[in-house]
């Protein structure tokens, strides 16, 4: 029962896939060709094995994921439904990072720890965020509903629901 229903949701996360990007032409495509779809199984399974304590063949699967992907997501990562990820190479996420519902995340994307704290040392990011190309969320932070996190940004602080986060450069004129 629980590899159909997991079966079930890859096949969400792929139907997902294909009507956010306009660049897909079908499931089928999407199911083949799309190395964040593909990473989305490899977590199924890494995940599945770190919940059963099976930590070596965990993280050897995540490894082999990360290898065919470029998309380092770490077996203990909780992740919800409808992930999305874009262009995913580069993108890292940590062992006690929690990502909710309809979230999409952009390449070289980071959610990492500080080094600074000892157990949970990853963010929780809230249902419906979107997180730019380049972002980096990091720490035991909790990032809101409906937030939009821009490129490049960097995030050291908790985010409430409905904000959009972005850096600006200024320009000084001499």
């Amino acid at each position: 029962m629980k590899i159909i229903k997991a079966l079930k949701e890859l096949y969400e996360d792929a139907k997902n896939i294909k009507e956010k990007d306009p660049a897909s032409r079908s499931i089928l495509e999407v199911i083949i060709l799309y190395p964040g779809f593909h990473i989305l199984v490899f977590h199924k399974v890494s995940h599945f094995l770190y919940k059963h304590k099976l930590f070596f063949l965990a993280r050897l699967n995540s490894q082999l994921g990360r290898f065919f992907t470029g998309i380092e997501i770490h077996p203990g990562a909780v992740i919800g439904r409808r992930f999305f990820i874009d262009h995913g190479m580069g993108i890292v996420i940590g062992e006690t990072a929690t990502i909710g519902n309809d979230c999409t995340m952009y390449h070289n994307a980071t959610l990492g720890g500080t080094g600074k704290d000892k157990l949970k040392r990853h963010p929780d990011i809230g249902d419906n965020v979107m997180i730019g190309c380049g972002a980096k969320v990091l720490g035991p932070i909790k990032i809101g509903d409906n937030v939009k996190i821009g490129a490049n940004s960097i995030v050291l602080r908790n985010i409430p629901d409905n904000v959009t986060v972005v850096r600006f450069n200024e320009i000084i004129k001499k």
